[in-house]
């Protein structure tokens, strides 16, 4: 999976997560309040490992071996 890929699919997870948050506020459900900021926190993390990716494939492109 690439850069973006994991940015996307870390922005998505953690959408998810603010709506079942809210959800489980609203009703009164900790564990799914619980889940919800779980799931923001995955979305985080997924978004840093695009970031790193895209910011590895910049540095592997900057790289080029000497003739």
């Amino acid at each position: 999976m690439g850069g973006a890929d994991d940015r996307t699919e870390g922005s998505w997870d953690k959408a998810k997560g603010k709506v079942k948050e809210h959800a489980g506020r609203a009703a009164g459900d900790k564990d799914m309040e619980r889940e919800g900021l779980a799931d923001q926190a995955k979305g985080g993390a997924k978004q840093a490992v695009g970031h790193v990716k895209d910011a590895a494939e910049d540095v592997k492109k900057g790289v080029k071996p000497s003739d």
